[in-house]
């Protein structure tokens, strides 16, 4: 009988790193769902493209599965690497771009108090 628990460096082969960067906040979401591709995942990478269908953050997706945000991670990383996966920029893509960061003041400093 195999066990329901698979331990995390299973899952990723031991990786701990990513190709792309992903904070707890990184949202991301499948650009065109291809159901042979959902089919040939594992089941945990499956779980997170099926998830990402609607636009969902690394942390709901870590919380909602109950998976480690280190092995959601790579695997979001390699779902992203093959091109199932859309990475939305966050403002630690912008964090040079002093544009948008005049905007993002411009719209603090019109929150109600």
């Amino acid at each position: 009988m195999r066990s329901r628990r698979v331990r995390p460096y299973a899952l990723t082969g031991g990786r701990t790193r990513t190709r792309h960067h992903l904070l707890v906040e990184t949202l991301i979401s499948v650009p065109r769902y291809d159901p042979a591709l959902a089919d040939s995942l594992m089941p945990e990478s499956r779980a997170l493209y099926e998830r990402a269908r609607t636009k969902i953050s690394i942390a709901e997706l870590s919380s909602g599965l109950t998976m480690p945000l280190g092995v959601v991670r790579v695997l979001i990383s390699d779902l992203a690497s093959q091109g199932a996966i859309y990475i939305h920029p966050t403002a630690h893509t912008f964090h040079h771009d002093t544009n948008v960061l005049e905007r993002i003041l411009d719209g603090l400093k019109r929150l109600p108090v």
